[in-house]
């Protein structure tokens, strides 16, 4: 057995996003987009895990785990319900949050956009329209001014590449499904100008959504506070089968580099990864019958994380936290091992003098996984949806006892 002890100061901690736990998030495109005919969400989220109220106990929980940092996400359909009106309750709310986080000695790392984007501004374009990079900006501002003083980190916003690996990744199109014409008549737009933030892989999208970036980073290093801030980015990694060195170079091009090379200069990526990604000559080779795989289809591949952080570390040239890494099954042991040998290959690379500087797993608790519902569980805490009763699971020990002693030991 080896042991390695982590940096000091390297952050331990489990990452949520509002929208997957607060509950009855109302004012937001997803919740519209839950309650459609035909949807393709499995579930709608309702009163997901009722954190939006029960976060005082949730936190306490996490710190006595052993953690000593929480990512979470602050809802934009709830501080902006319409345009230019804000919610000096939702932002006391946050507030509130945050304190309970210093309370207990965890650092909020904050996400000021995960996904879910207010109604109103899906009645003007989404993601698609030019005037929201502004828009955005303006939200971060202000809920910057609110509570800018007790963030620790803060991620602009979520997996701004998930819509190109989706459209790797799906067996279908969303934009050419029944669906995506329903949505776009809710909202009052042509199917071509449905923003939609995780689903719409155009050229066009990823220039606003990092034009919106880098309004925000200058927003949040206006103060008030003083923390890094970055984004995050979904990342697999991609290995080349044999003949496939060429379309593995494209795919990585695509699917991180084009993202990665616009965050030089930034405090730090946060990296997010649950497995690795094969490529042949043809495009991407989907895992057979008999790998073992998530809830999600992805491969069981823990090592997958050492080798995203290395890219995103020599293509960025800046920190790293792992701000999402987990695995999502029924059977809590295997979730222990995939942490077990993640944080290995997260070793490997501090030894190698990569700048790691903290580990979140995905996810603290077992919550509402967007158009798969409530049947993935990634959570090391599980819920009784029923009674919202809260069960750590042994993997959320294990993790918590190595974050305590901000040590483990590997074969």
């Amino acid at each position: 057995m080896k042991e390695y002890i982590f940096p000091k100061d390297f952050m331990w901690g489990a990452s949520t996003a509002a929208h997957q736990v607060e509950g009855n998030n109302i004012n937001s495109e997803s919740w519209v987009l839950e309650h459609l005919p035909g949807t393709i969400y499995a579930e709608p989220s309702g009163d997901a895990i009722d954190h939006y109220h029960r976060y005082p106990s949730d936190i306490a929980l996490l710190a006595e785990l052993g953690f000593n940092s929480y990512r979470f996400s602050i809802e934009w359909a709830r501080i902006e319900p319409e345009d230019g009106e804000f919610s000096y309750a939702e932002l006391e709310h946050y507030r509130r949050m945050l304190a309970a986080c210093h309370e207990h000695g965890i650092k909020p790392v904050v996400t000021f956009h995960h996904f879910t984007t207010p109604r109103w501004l899906m009645r003007q374009g989404g993601w698609l329209d030019e005037k929201t990079p502004e828009r955005f900006a303006r939200y971060v501002e202000r809920a910057a001014k609110h509570l800018g003083d007790l963030i620790s980190v803060a991620c602009t916003v979520n997996e701004p590449n998930l819509p190109v690996l989706l459209s790797k990744i799906l067996p279908f199109k969303i934009e050419e499904t029944p669906f995506w014409n329903t949505a776009a008549q809710a909202f009052g737009v042509l199917p071509d100008q449905l923003g939609l933030f995780q689903f719409v892989a155009r050229p066009r999208m990823r220039e606003i959504i990092l034009a919106a970036h880098r309004r925000a980073f200058d927003a949040l290093h206006s103060g008030p506070g003083s923390f890094p801030v970055g984004l995050t980015l979904a990342l697999v990694d991609i290995q080349a089968a044999e003949g496939g060195e060429s379309k593995a170079a494209e795919f990585r091009r695509e699917l991180a580099d084009d993202y990665l090379e616009q965050l030089r200069g930034d405090d730090f990526v946060g990296v997010q990864t649950y497995s690795r990604m094969l490529v042949g000559p043809h495009g991407m080779i989907r895992p057979g019958d008999d790998v073992e795989k998530n809830q999600m289809g992805e491969e069981y591949y823990p090592e997958a994380i050492g080798g995203t952080i290395r890219h995103a570390s020599s293509v960025a040239g800046i920190p790293v936290i792992v701000t999402e890494n987990g695995f999502s099954s029924t059977d809590d042991f295997r979730r222990l091992e995939y942490f077990q040998y993640a944080l290995r290959s997260v070793a490997n690379c501090l030894e190698d003098g990569i700048d790691v500087r903290g580990y979140l797993c995905w996810s603290a608790f077992d919550n509402f996984e967007w158009i798969s519902g409530y049947r993935p569980l990634f959570g090391i805490i599980a819920v009784d949806r029923e009674t919202q009763q809260r069960s750590p699971k042994p993997s959320a020990y294990w993790l918590g006892n190595v974050a305590r002693a901000n040590r483990t030991q590997f074969k």
